[in-house]
């Protein structure tokens, strides 16, 4: 029974210095700092091999392209701190949303008591008309003016608290779009998200339109940022995202993730996709990248592009899938290309 258990043991320390290894050589060929968050992401990838995790770092680096810190903080399991800003963001709206509903509904009573006090001088009011007729004529008259001066002080106390509340959930609603927009939309590009993609694509596949994927890729960006550092890549992609922007108006223009860019074209066939995507192609060929700063060469900047046409009824997952393997054919067949149709 000692053997039994002590052979188990073993098994389960070879098992953790293997996965211990594993991580360590990960994080080397990948030329990562040896840090708890790289560490930690290295261990969820690892640990299933066969997670989405582990598939979408597989695409990514198909090919022999290595991982980003960028990449690592798109990908991995802590969120990065705009997104968890956001989260608070639309929690403190959320928990302002929630007082002012019971605001509202404190209002209400208030507003019921106000109507039920309403009715009650109302009531008195017309007693008081009636016994108008027996006793004096002043009387009658003053107690009737003081109810109605009684009354008009309540509905103007209950319109101007009316108009106080429908200012705040004006203003309200107006804070709860700009948040839904922001988690929605990129922060680097300000080009929509991959949750506002899905969304897109959800809607457009819904109502029956005709649709094309493109899925682009900057191509060798990580040398970019290598040589010139994070800023000059931020750059980039910022000139990346306005080209395709400018070309592609009327469809969605998407930032997927890291230097990779989507495209929803909608109502057009795949040889008309193809033409706007080749001419975005080559805008961005065309220029020349310098340095801000010193004005020197930043080189040819390009990206590669991978194109397909939606089927009715398919999924995003399928379709996306298709063009990202275009994608790869396009980066295998020499970068700076349009593969698809």
């Amino acid at each position: 029974m000692r053997l039994a258990r002590a052979s188990r043991t073993d098994e389960a320390g070879d098992a953790a210095r293997q996965l211990y290894e594993r991580i360590g050589t990960f994080l080397f060929d990948q030329r990562l700092e040896p840090s708890p968050a790289n560490f930690a992401f290295a261990w969820h990838l690892l640990h299933d091999p066969d997670g989405a995790l582990a598939k979408a770092v597989g695409h990514m680096t198909e090919g022999g392209v290595r991982l980003t810190q960028r990449d690592i903080e798109a990908l991995g399991c802590e969120p990065p701190a705009n997104a968890a800003k956001a989260r608070e963001k639309v929690d403190g709206l959320v928990a302002k949303t929630q007082m002012q509903v019971e605001g509202f509904q404190d209002m209400v009573q208030a507003m019921r008591a106000e109507t039920a006090g309403f009715g009650r001088d109302l009531a008195a009011s017309a007693d008081a008309i009636r016994r108008s007729g027996d006793g004096p004529t002043g009387v009658a008259l003053e107690e009737v003016s003081r109810i109605t001066g009684a009354m008009l002080e309540r509905v103007h106390r209950a319109e101007s608290q009316l108009e106080s509340a429908t200012r705040e959930a004006s203003e309200l609603r107006s804070a709860l779009e700009e948040a839904r927009d922001n988690a929605r939309r990129d922060a680097l590009t300000e080009l929509p998200n991959r949750r506002a993609f899905e969304e897109a694509f959800s809607a457009q596949q819904a109502s029956g339109a005709r649709l094309c994927i493109a899925v682009c890729d900057v191509d060798h960006f990580k040398s970019v940022n290598d040589r010139f550092g994070h800023s000059v890549g931020d750059r980039v992609l910022r000139t990346i995202a306005q080209a395709l922007s400018e070309v592609c108006v009327g469809h969605l223009v998407a930032r997927h993730g890291g230097e990779e860019f989507a495209i929803l074209f909608s109502g057009i066939g795949i040889a008309k996709a193809r033409d706007i995507m080749e001419h975005a192609r080559s805008m961005v060929a065309s220029k020349r990248y310098r340095l801000r700063e010193s004005d020197l060469p930043i080189g040819e900047v390009t990206f590669s592009a991978g194109l397909t046409r939606v089927h009715i009824g398919e999924s995003l997952a399928d379709s996306f899938a298709r063009a990202d393997s275009k994608l790869y054919e396009a980066k295998h067949a020499g970068r700076n290309r349009i593969i698809g149709g």
